[in-house]
């Protein structure tokens, strides 16, 4: 229970921030504001639950044999519920606002799948590589790549990478709803493709770094 439960409290905070500096004053400096809230919360619950925060990269975890069969419906469930209650949290504080644009489809799907890749390949590669155990630099690639992903694609799909957020962004009227589906299918995919990647790749066992160890 206190790996699901990191994995809550980490992707409602992911959320919140993403909702807070979105629809707040943080204008252009909204994408570091969510890379370091990712970074924070990876290095505050990693040696618990591997900080994944992210279906997408539990996903890549799994694949990559880095995350227990019976843990993936958990995570998934702990960081959807964790994301829709940051999602209603930014709501209650802000209200919520009228969404006039739509992003455009296929130009969606290839930048979230590609971002989301990006992200869970280096996840991956970070955190899980046996070449790099115990190094201390881990969740800062992995929120730069957040951030670096949300400034360069944000603007054409809403800057998602990650299902769990793609079900918040709605509920926070920064997205409309069919964008969901979109997130849901590109983010997944990507995650599984680095997933696989890795695998043929690296061909190496888990490693107990920081953010795959349990405590």
């Amino acid at each position: 229970m206190r790996k699901y439960t990191v994995e809550f409290i980490g992707t409602f905070f992911l959320v919140f921030v993403i909702g807070m500096s979105v629809r707040g004053s943080a204008g252009q400096f909204a994408p570091i504001a969510i890379g370091g809230i990712l970074m924070v919360m990876i290095f505050a619950g990693g040696h618990i639950s591997g900080g994944h925060f992210n279906p997408a990269v539990s996903l890549a975890a799994l694949i990559r044999g880095a995350l227990p069969k019976a843990d993936f419906l958990p995570y998934v469930i702990a960081q959807v519920v964790g994301a829709l209650a940051a999602g209603g949290l930014v709501v209650a504080l802000l209200g919520k606002p009228v969404f006039t644009g739509s992003p455009e489809l296929v130009p969606s799907l290839v930048v979230e799948f590609l971002a989301t890749f990006a992200l869970a390949w280096t996840v991956l590669n970070v955190a899980t590589a046996k070449a790099n155990a115990n190094n201390s630099f881990y969740g800062l690639a992995i929120g730069s790549t957040v951030m670096v992903m949300a400034y360069a694609v944000g603007g054409i799909s809403g800057g998602a990478f990650n299902p769990a957020v793609g079900f918040a962004l709605p509920l926070m009227g920064l997205v409309n709803p069919g964008q969901s589906l979109v997130y849901l299918v590109a983010n997944l995919l990507g995650g599984a493709v680095a997933g696989l990647a890795f695998n043929a790749l690296a061909r190496t066992t888990p490693t107990s770094t920081p953010s795959v160890r349990k405590a």
